[in-house]
């Protein structure tokens, strides 16, 4: 260590060796930048970085190995052979080049620590391969111990360097690696000269050398330019890398026009054409897109982006959107083309078109696509003066289906329908999924309605192969209604309404069925649509309005309660009677809301009474169905303030044919309340006697017809005898509905009847507490079993 700090004190100009130390610092720094943009690339970019970085790298070594030795005094004159000189130029850059490939081609920690090891072998080859090449009168000796130990210290520090390039990270990796490589250089170097000796002698000639002032010259100027093309090479490569990795980075394909023909493009617009730069490069703009007659100029004075379409390599057009631009290009007046691919967003146009006027679900055009198709379709019918039929189906069983197998069974369904229906239909026909398990059809060509009738006739054969319930309990069947243009009706409404009605009249009439618009039998269908359309409305109109019909006891003809009874005055129809409006109301739910208005209307009214009278109202078998009725009921009582036992729920059995436990349940929880629940039409069900074993009703109320039949038919009077000796046995009040002549009381007040109601004791009238009963009762009225 000492020997070797004394030689470069003693033996060496320290100005040179300061210069060495500069340039063997740049050349490191610069090969390890080289390194890193090789190690950054890859294919054929990667091989020519590599070759650079080991240019760079040997003219470093070299430049600094002959600066130094510049500055060497071995106190003989020194000169340089030209074949050694140069054979050590060799060396240096291709033993550099190697250890760099080495390294880099593996990739690893010990690819890297090995290339190091071979760099480092390379400059002690270089090194005395240099000198070899020095002219002196005498000879060099070398010291073994200095030399080995110089070769050592080189490859040792030159593998770490590069084990520390390999490792590190970010800034670290460069410096530490830099500053081991300068290490390197400079140890080998100067160890190995701290171990020789110029020995002079006198008979030994020098010839063909280059004079150390001249090599001086030509290794500052090769170092020099080395470091400068490197440091260039390096900012204009990364300044250019970045602007065409800008380019290729955008989305839009961009090529540069000069002179009528392409001379760059980014990979975007190769992608596009499907040709590689080379291919297009001296191709007109005209050969890749279809400009039409106006050409690139006349798409060049557009404001903005236009649509174009563009021909690529497989002779395939490519919509794009296409904006072309004048800009300056290498000092040239070029023109550059923006082109973006539109196929992605034409598909999504189409994908959002398509769904906006298809149902996801079954893939069938919707209600909105339907309802243009058939103003199209009924346009160019009626300048033909063709004829065309309008069907709608309407599944039966699908609410049952859907609530008991779950929707993503009831949505395979109404993909199978779907499927059904497209095999049914002809090529031209149009068949639509307006909504949940609604279906629709437009028939054209044909000779109506015997077309129609055989596509109803296709259908329903097809619902009958695939849909059959003894094979798949999730089977439906389809209702359908037609009505044919233009017999049917002239315009779109008119025809779907139409078509609605005989379907309407296809499901009441059994379902699993076709009918057809027939005017004289869908008027009292279409009567029935608009009741029941209108009831959904009456009770926010407030058209409806309760009477009341006293409840008589026979014996002293004294009111012993009333019973509230539903009227409904529509504003076109007049009063509609209760038989006739009230199964409207319970089929499409109505009763509902009707049934919950007629309670609390009945219970305030009852309040209002100065005798606590009882009051009786009607409950449907339809309000059963909902889970709170008894919530219901006794939210009304306490916003009404009527005692509990003042109200009695008249039910008749129909209510207990369905959920039957659920209802009695109800039933149960109403008495404990207080409330009195009443059998009401008995005696003309099927089960009565099993009713009256199972639920202890408070009241049984006797049927109307059996009073009616009682003054001609035997038979009727003995079965109100039995049913009065029933009520008296199980302990209940037996009260006989529609007593209209004297003959039928004096029969029920012989059978031990006490309690009637009818028109004879009283007719239902005004609430008893407007003070007008007398007056009510002259009023002409429905009739009373509502």
């Amino acid at each position: 260590m000492f020997s070797v700090i004394a030689c470069i004190r003693d033996d060496h100009d320290w100005r040179l060796i300061l210069a060495a130390a500069v340039v063997c610092l740049a050349g490191s720094v610069a090969t390890m930048l080289l390194l890193l943009r090789a190690q950054r690339s890859e294919g054929s970019q990667r091989g020519l970085w590599t070759a650079a970085c080991g240019f760079a790298c040997g003219i470093g070594v070299w430049s600094t190995h002959f600066i130094a030795m510049l500055a060497y005094d071995g106190g003989v004159p020194v000169a340089y052979g030209s074949w050694g000189t140069a054979l050590s130029v060799v060396v240096a850059i291709a033993s550099s080049w190697l250890a760099f490939a080495v390294g880099l081609h593996g990739g690893s920690r010990v690819s890297m620590t090995t290339g190091g090891a071979l760099l480092g072998a390379g400059v002690a080859a270089m090194h005395f391969t240099g000198m070899r090449a020095i002219e002196i009168q005498g000879h060099i000796s070398y010291q073994a111990e200095a030399t080995v130990s110089a070769v050592l210290a080189g490859t040792l520090l030159s593998g770490a360097a590069l084990y520390a390039f390999q490792v590190l990270r970010s800034v670290r990796r460069l410096v530490v690696s830099t500053l081991l490589l300068v290490l390197g250089i400079c140890a080998l170097h100067f160890t190995s000269m701290s171990g020789i000796t110029l020995v002079p002698e006198a008979n030994v000639a020098v010839a063909g050398t280059i004079h150390p002032a001249w090599l001086a010259g030509g290794v500052i100027v090769a170092s020099t330019t080395l470091i400068v093309l490197a440091f260039g090479a390096l900012f204009l490569d990364r300044h250019l890398t970045d602007l065409r990795g800008l380019a290729n980075a955008s989305l839009e394909g961009m090529a540069i026009v000069f002179d009528g023909v392409i001379v760059e493009a980014n990979e975007r617009f190769c992608d596009l054409t499907g040709r590689p730069l080379w291919e297009l490069s001296g191709r007109g703009p005209g050969e890749i897109f279809v400009f039409g007659d106006e050409g690139l100029e006349g798409h060049r004075r557009g404001d903005g982006p236009g649509e174009i379409e563009l021909l690529n390599a497989d002779g395939k057009t490519i919509p794009v959107e296409f904006m072309c631009r004048r800009i300056e290009y290498r000092g040239r007046e070029c023109e550059v083309i923006f082109v973006r691919d539109l196929r992605a967003r034409k598909e999504a146009e189409r994908t959002i078109e398509h769904l906006a006027h298809h149902d996801a679900l079954t893939d069938l055009p919707n209600r909105a696509f339907f309802d243009r198709r058939l103003a199209q379709t009924l346009a160019a019918t009626s300048v033909r003066e063709d004829e065309l039929a309008i069907l709608c189906l309407d599944l039966d069983r699908f609410k049952a289906v859907n609530d008991i197998f779950g929707h993503g069974e009831g949505d395979r369904i109404l993909r199978k329908v779907a499927d059904i229906l497209r095999e049914a239909a002809g090529e031209h026909d149009t068949v639509a999924r307006l909504g949940g398990d609604e279906f629709a059809i437009i028939q054209v060509g044909g000779k109506q309605p015997a077309a129609a009738r055989q596509l109803t006739d296709r259908i329903l054969a097809l619902f009958a192969a695939e849909m059959d319930t003894n094979r798949d309990p999730t089977a439906v069947g389809v209702s359908i209604g037609a009505a044919i243009f233009p017999a049917d009706g002239q315009v779109a409404d008119q025809l779907r309404n139409n078509a609605d009605t005989a379907l309407y009249r296809a499901k009441q009439s059994g379902k699993g069925t076709a009918c057809f618009f027939d005017r004289a039998m869908d008027e009292a269908v279409r009567t029935r649509r608009q009741i029941e359309n209108d009831l959904r409305h009456a009770v926010l109109r407030r058209q409806f309005f309760l009477e009341y019909q006293p409840l008589v006891e026979v014996q002293s003809d004294r009111i012993i309660g009333y019973e509230a009874l539903l009227r409904w005055n529509h504003p076109q129809r007049g009063l509609i009677g209760p038989d006739v409006f009230i199964p409207i109301a319970e089929e499409s739910g109505s009763i509902i809301q009707i049934g919950e208005w007629v309670l609390e209307q009945a219970c305030a009214e009852a309040a209002k009474w100065n005798e606590p009278l009882p009051i009786s109202v009607n409950i449907s078998p339809v309000q059963f169905l909902l889970p709170n009725l008894f919530d219901h009921v006794a939210g009304i009582l306490r916003r009404t303030g009527l005692d509990p036992w003042r109200l009695e729920l008249e039910i008749t059995e129909k209510a207990l044919m369905h959920n039957r436990d659920d209802v009695l349940a109800v039933l149960v929880r109403l008495r404990v309340l207080g409330v009195r629940i009443v059998m009401d039409d008995f005696g003309t069900g099927h089960s009565s006697l099993s009713n009256l074993q199972t639920f202890p009703f408070d009241k049984l109320k006797i049927d109307c017809s059996f009073t009616a039949a009682l003054e001609k038919d035997p038979s009727a009077q003995a079965i109100v005898r039995a049913i009065i000796a029933l009520g008296h046995s199980l302990r209940l009040a037996v009260v006989t509905e529609g007593v209209e002549t004297e003959r039928q009381r004096q029969i029920l007040t012989e059978e031990g009847c006490l309690q009637i109601q009818g028109f004879l004791p009283g007719r239902p009238g005004a609430a008893p507490s407007t003070g007008q009963t007398d007056a009510a009762h002259q009023r002409e009225p429905a009739r009373a079993d509502g």
